[in-house]
């Protein structure tokens, strides 16, 4: 939500203490549900039998679910062959999602996405150009390639064939955008999150050593720090530092050297994300440009921020904040569950003056776990009563449309929208619940 009013002209609000009660009047909240990966195949065919989903949806939309998220896997629309498009799948799945009546935020997917149900890979033409040139991958210390996804130090390198990796990736966002011309004039689709790194989120790849490592490796990013050493008048530069030694308590990360690389390692971070936007967010106007961010939480309370720092936040949040806004887009900040280290992230964004929104990172059915997320969503101590623009559910199995799991995520999504103020409020008789989800007594939720 936009915040145009500079912060010392607004008026605070009184401070009070406890979790919040009640939610009736509080800003409403747009609530997602997120459909499993695996509901198309690598074919690009819908997996799901149309009148199951035409079910569940049905039985979102009664319990006041506003829009459905739906992943756009880069290594199945453009599985084979460059330029190759392959979009019936999901033809099929949003005429579904829009006869619903649901409005759709999408997800442009240019990793390897792996879930409960699917393990999709990245496109079989890119992984014949790895075999050949292995540098298109990140690469630790060790010469360990994260094949999750490509590098940034080829954004603007002619290494995919005829075709650099943005090019690429606009490429295959063009392609969608003409596809679904019809679905972003009448504004069915309201959101499109860019994926922009590992697991979709702009930040650098964990180690498969699963120990803190720079990923700068690869000749390409290692190519434009030796030249920003260069620039910094000390060659010596060149070479990444040590990641087993640079966090430890003689402050290496604190040093002049360790200064000028956390600057360039984060800077690079930044101008991947502007380098991608600048040519998704005209692409995909109207519609909400968003983009994903990590959330490195584990030791956050240390001096060094190893984790934040590895994956490129070296400086914090504000200034991705602050490029977002210049780009036109808005944070999505995963794993909502770290509640006082997503407020850190919430208040970057808000600083900024741009929309925030979130998702959670594990399951949740009970009302305890809901509990936290609107903590996080509408914070009782936030001085200007602000709130996220939006809500993913990620979840959706017949484990959350069980009778008592449904009565509990329709009570959250009633004080997402501010239009409850107590459990009693929900109806919770099972008969008018299948009812409202058109279904017959004998059948299930």
């Amino acid at each position: 939500m936009l915040h145009t009013i500079p912060f010392k002209y607004r008026k605070k609000k009184k401070i009070k203490k406890g979790p919040r009660t009640n939610y009736a009047g509080t800003e409403p909240v747009t609530v997602y549900v997120m459909l499993p990966l695996g509901i198309i195949n690598m074919e690009c065919k819908l997996v799901y039998s149309p009148h199951d989903l035409m079910s569940q949806l049905t039985t979102l939309k009664s319990i006041g679910v506003d829009g459905i998220t739906v992943n756009i896997c880069w290594g199945i629309v453009e599985a084979n062959k460059p330029r190759d498009y392959n979009w019936e799948g999901y033809k099929q799945l949003f005429s579904i999602i829009r006869q619903s009546g649901f409005k759709m935020q999408v997800v442009m997917s240019f990793h390897e996405c792996v879930g409960d149900d699917a393990h999709i890979p990245l496109p079989k033409w890119i992984k014949e150009i790895g075999q050949k040139n292995p540098d298109i991958y990140f690469t630790d210390r060790q010469g360990m390639r994260n094949t999750e996804t490509l590098t940034w130090g080829i954004d603007e390198e002619r290494v995919l064939g005829d075709r650099t990796a943005v090019e690429v990736y606009t490429d295959c966002m063009r392609s969608f955008r003409d596809e679904f011309d019809e679905l972003f004039q009448d504004l069915s689709i309201l959101e499109v999150e860019v994926g922009l790194g590992a697991c979709g989120e702009l930040r650098y790849p964990p180690s498969s050593s699963g120990v803190f490592q720079f990923q700068c490796y690869d000749k390409y990013l290692r190519k434009s720090l030796e030249k920003a050493a260069e620039t910094a008048q000390d060659s010596s530069w060149g070479t990444p530092p040590d990641c087993s030694t640079f966090f430890c308590d003689n402050y290496d990360y604190n040093s002049p050297r360790g200064t000028f690389f956390l600057k360039w390692y984060s800077q690079y971070l930044i101008d991947h994300a502007v380098r991608v936007l600048k040519m998704a967010v005209p692409l995909f106007k109207p519609p909400i440009t968003s983009v994903k961010i990590s959330g490195m939480h584990w030791g956050y309370a240390t001096d060094n921020h190893a984790a934040e720092r590895a994956a490129g936040f070296c400086d914090g949040y504000r200034p991705i904040a602050s490029i977002l806004r210049k780009q036109n887009a808005h944070l999505n900040f995963t794993c909502v569950e770290a509640d006082e280290f997503v407020c850190k992230v919430e208040n970057a964004g808000w600083s900024a003056g741009i929309g925030v929104t979130s998702e959670n990172g594990f399951p949740c059915y009970d009302r305890e776990g809901y509990g936290k997320i609107l903590e996080v969503a509408k914070p009782r101590n936030d001085p200007f009563d602000r709130c996220i623009a939006s809500f993913t559910y990620r979840g959706l199995n017949q484990t959350l449309l069980e009778q008592h799991n449904l009565r509990e995520f329709e009570l959250f999504v009633k004080k997402m929208h501010g239009t409850i103020k107590k459990y009693e409020d929900v109806i919770v008789d099972a008969v008018a619940l299948r009812t409202r989800a058109g279904l017959k007594k004998s059948e299930h939720v």
